[in-house]
């Protein structure tokens, strides 16, 4: 592709930032205006510390020891493929719906951190998911939460982090994290605060 040219994939998100066939519709007629997100002011919903644990493995026998603590078969292939932080930081995060970032119906994963990055929040380090599996030690039953990480290949499949709890066990689980790939308006994730 040269400079000033656009592909098909570009077009599909275009369309999809302006709500659909429906909002192009109405930018094209002048009645919708496009302007840059502003951010939005969440309040923090959990703070997460990082590097306690300085490889995989330690994760690993942490999330054995800690008691009803499981990592699926994809969750820990994807906590094998993680880099942990040499020093230990404690960092914000904040859970928002996909709703909340202004989407009213399924969006894809690459339009929902978009739009996160717009309203100022940032994706998160892979090493929160096993984090926050260790930390969130009281998360309701069914509650599943979707790590907003950068996507870390698996079996050739880009994939992220969820944690839930099902029946009292309080799982690190993977899942889809392809760019396409689309979620519905009450999914949750857990984006990181900007300093």
């Amino acid at each position: 592709m040269k400079y000033g040219e656009i592909n098909l994939g570009q077009v599909e998100a275009i369309i999809n930032k302006l709500g659909g066939e429906q909002g192009a519709l109405r930018f094209l007629r002048g009645e919708l205006v496009v302007s840059a997100a502003k951010p939005i002011e969440m309040p923090v919903w959990k703070t997460v510390k990082l590097g306690t644990k300085k490889t995989p493995s330690e994760y690993r026998e942490a999330l054995k020891s800690a008691g009803r603590r499981r990592a699926s078969d994809w969750g820990d292939e994807i906590l094998g493929r993680i880099t942990c932080s040499k020093e230990e930081i404690d960092l914000d995060f904040v859970e928002l719906s996909v709703a909340d970032l202004g989407f009213k119906g399924c969006t894809q994963y690459t339009n929902i951190c978009t739009r996160a990055q717009e309203f100022g929040f940032e994706l998160c380090p892979a090493e929160v998911g096993p984090a926050l599996r260790l930390e969130y030690g009281d998360q309701p039953n069914g509650e599943w939460l979707y790590i907003a990480i950068e996507a870390i290949s698996c079996g050739g499949l880009p994939s992220i982090f969820r944690v839930g709890c099902v029946d009292g066990d309080l799982w690190l689980d993977g899942c889809d994290g392809r760019p396409f790939s689309f979620w519905d308006a009450g999914d949750r994730f857990v984006f990181g605060c900007r300093k």
